[in-house]
C-alpha cells in the first residue's frame, strides 16, 4: 500500500469514528477502553492500537462489500 493510500484509509477510518457518540467507550481486547477522541489519536498516530483499529474497519467495509453484513 502506497502512502497515499494509506493516508486514505486512516481518513476513511477517522471519518467512521466521528461518528460514534461522545460518550461511549470501545474496547480494544488487552489494551483496554478507549474514547472516540483516543481511537482518532491512535489512528492518527500509527501506534499498534491503531492500526488495529484500521485492519477491523477495513475488514468490516470488505465483508459489508461481501453482502455478509447488512
Amino acid at each position: 500500500m502506497n502512502d497515499g493510500t494509506a493516508e486514505e484509509i486512516k481518513k476513511l477510518v477517522i471519518a467512521r469514528l466521528e461518528a460514534i457518540p461522545k460518550d461511549k467507550k470501545i474496547s480494544i481486547g488487552s489494551h483496554g477502553e478507549f474514547s472516540k477522541e483516543n481511537l482518532i489519536e491512535e489512528v492518527k498516530s500509527g501506534s499498534e492500537v491503531g492500526r488495529k483499529i484500521i485492519e477491523i474497519e477495513l475488514e468490516f467495509l470488505r465483508a459489508l462489500k461481501k453482502g455478509i453484513v447488512l
